[in-house]
C-alpha cells in the first residue's frame, strides 16, 4: 500500500501549550491518523506557550487536511498557518539564467557583446557548424511539450506543464551538466508544433520531446528527425524503453531465464509502450503481447491505426485475442504503462514460475505491488517507494550529454541500446530488489554519456565507410 511521502510534505505552525509533553502530544496526534514526522522546531517560546513548525509527510492532500484538523483538535492547541513544501519549492520556478562569463569593466563587455561579437557572428555566418563551438548549441537542449499529456495527468496544457518541464531541466543540469530550456507551446497543431520546433532548433544542440500525447507524438518526433540537423529524442517513449530494457536485462539475469525463451505482455501501447515494443523486438524475444484498452492486439482486430497495425504485424506471433487477464496466462514478464489497478492476485497467479512485473503506471500501478510480490520473484514500480524504482532520469541526462559530446546530427537505435546496456551494468550484481542503479548513483549519467558517444561515434564510421569524403567534426569527443 502507499505510504505517506515528501510528494505531499506540509509544514503546520502550531502554537500549543509549554508543557513537558507538548512535543510527544503533537507527534501522536500526527501518527494517531497515518502522518509520518519528518521535523519539529521550536520558533518562538513564551512562558505559557510554545510555537512550532511540525513537518510531516502525508498521502495526499486529504491526507494533510487530516493531518492538520487532528493537530487543531488538541486541547489548547491553535494551527496558525499550513505551508505545502511542494507548492514552497515551486514558488517562482526553479530555473534562473546564470553567464558563464564575467562582466568586470569595458573590456570583458567589448568581447563579450559589442563590438567584439561582431566577429563571432561573422564567423558563425560564414561557417554555421561554428554554433556548435562557440554558442549555447554545444551544451542546450529543448524541452518542448504542448502540455496535452502531462505525467499521468492528461491534457493540461502549456501552462500547467511548466512545472514538469522546469524539472525536467533541473535533473538535466543536476545530473549531466546539460543546459536545457522549457519550451512549452500554446498549441495541440500537429503542423505548428513540427514547425515551431524546427524554426527554434539553431539556438539548440538536440530536442526532448515531453508529454505530447499519442498519436500525434510519433508523427512529431518522425518528421523533425527527417528535418532537423540535431538529435530528437521524445523521452516518455525513448527514455522509458531504455530503462525498462535496462532493468529486464538485469530481472532476467536474476531469475535465470533468457528473453528469447520468455513471453512478454506489454499493458498500454501509446507513447511509452509502443517504443518499449520496438525497443525489445531487437533482442529478439520469444514472443510479446500488446494489451490496450480493447484488449490483446493482434491483425484481425478492427480500427487498427498506423502505430497499432504495426505491433500486430510484430508481436502476438500465434495471433491470439482476449483480455489483459488471457495474455497473462503463463507469461514471464509484465510491463504495464498503462493505469492504476488493472488486475489483482488472481491474475499475477497465473503468469509463470520466476515471473517479472513491472508495473509503472504512476503514482498507482497496474497491481498493488505488495500483492504482485507475492506472486513474482522481481516487482519493479515508476514510484520512490519502492524498491526498483524505472526512472527516466536514469537515462536522458546521459544520453543528451553522449549526443551533445559527439556533436551528433541524429539518434539511433544503437545509442539507445547502448544506453540500456550501460544502465544495466552499472549494477554489478543484482538481485530481486535492485535490478537498476539509484537515480543518485554518480555512475550512472557518466557511463550512459561515453556509451552513447562510443555509438554515435560507430556509427559515424559506418555512414563514412558508405559515403567516402564525408567531412565530420574534428572536436567530437569535446566536454564542456
Amino acid at each position: 500500500m502507499p505510504i505517506p511521502g515528501p510528494g505531499y510534505a506540509i509544514t503546520a505552525r502550531v502554537e500549543a501549550p509549554a508543557s513537558a509533553s507538548a512535543a510527544g502530544d503533537l507527534a501522536v496526534a500526527v501518527g494517531r491518523v497515518g502522518g509520518v514526522v519528518t521535523a519539529f522546531d521550536v520558533v518562538e517560546a513564551h512562558t505559557g506557550a510554545i510555537v512550532v513548525d511540525i513537518s510531516c509527510n502525508a498521502l495526499n492532500e486529504d491526507h494533510a487536511t487530516e493531518i492538520t484538523e487532528a493537530l487543531d483538535a488538541l486541547a489548547g492547541v491553535t494551527v496558525r498557518k499550513v505551508s505545502d513544501r511542494t507548492f514552497l519549492l515551486h514558488l517562482g520556478g526553479k530555473l534562473e539564467v546564470q553567464s558563464k562569463v564575467s562582466l568586470r569593466n569595458r573590456d570583458d563587455l567589448s568581447r563579450a557583446y559589442t563590438p567584439g561579437v561582431a566577429r563571432v557572428c561573422q564567423a558563425i555566418a560564414a561557417n554555421p557548424a561554428d554554433a556548435r563551438r562557440l554558442t549555447i548549441k554545444r551544451n542546450t537542449v529543448a524541452v518542448v511539450t504542448d502540455g496535452s499529456a502531462v505525467l499521468g495527468l492528461g491534457n493540461l496544457g502549456a501552462a500547467a506543464a511548466m512545472p514538469v518541464m522546469e524539472g525536467k531541466a533541473a535533473l538535466f543540469k543536476r545530473f549531466a551538466g546539460v543546459d536545457a530550456w522549457p519550451v512549452c507551446l500554446d498549441t495541440q497543431d500537429t503542423e505548428e508544433i513540427i514547425r515551431t520546433v524546427q524554426v527554434i532548433a539553431p539556438a539548440y544542440g538536440g530536442i526532448n520531446l515531453e508529454d505530447i500525447a499519442a498519436p500525434r507524438c510519433f508523427e512529431i518526433e518522425a518528421r523533425l528527425r527527417e528535418m532537423l540537423d540535431i538529435p530528437v529524442f521524445h523521452d516518455d517513449q525513448h527514455g522509458t524503453a531504455v530503462v525498462v530494457l535496462a532493468a529486464l536485462r538485469n530481472a532476467l539475469r536474476v531469475v535465470g531465464k533468457k528473453l528469447a525463451d520468455c513471453r512478454i505482455v506489454v499493458c498500454g501501447v501509446g507513447a511509452a509502450g509502443s517504443a518499449i515494443i520496438r525497443l525489445l523486438q531487437s533482442g529478439e524475444p520469444g514472443d510479446v503481447l500488446a494489451v490496450d484498452i480493447d484488449g490483446i492486439v493482434h491483425p484481425g482486430r478492427p480500427g487498427l491505426d498506423a502505430n497499432l497495425t504495426w505491433i500486430a504485424e510484430h508481436t502476438n506471433a500465434e495471433g491470439v485475442s482476449g483480455t489483459l487477464a488471457d495474455a497473462l496466462v503463463a507469461a514471464d514478464v509484465f510491463i504495464g504503462v498503462s493505469a492504476p489497478n488493472l488486475f489483482g492476485a488472481a491474475e499475477a497467479a497465473t503468469m509463470a514460475d520466476d515471473a517479472i512485473v513491472f508495473a509503472l503506471a504512476n503514482p498507482d500501478p497496474e497491481i498493488d505491488p505488495a500483492v504482485a510480490q507475492q506472486h513474482a520473484a522481481i516487482v519493479a514500480t515508476g514510484r520512490s517507494d519502492y524498491p526498483n524504482q524505472i526512472n527516466n532520469v536514469l537515462a536522458f541526462p546521459g544520453v543528451f550529454r553522449g549526443l551533445l559530446d559527439a556533436q551528433a546530427h541524429d539518434i539511433t537505435d544503437r545509442m539507445l541500446l547502448a544506453a540500456s546496456a550501460a544502465i544495466a551494468d552499472v549494477v554489478t550484481e543484482p538481485n530481486p530488489s535492485f535490478i537498476v542503479p539509484s537515480v543518485f548513483d554518480s555512475a550512472v549519467a557518466p557511463a550512459v554519456a561515453e556509451a552513447v558517444r562510443a555509438a554515435a561515434q560507430r556509427d559515424r564510421d559506418d555512414q563514412e565507410a558508405t559515403t567516402p569524403g564525408r567531412a565530420t567534426p574534428s572536436d567530437t569527443t569535446m566536454t564542456t
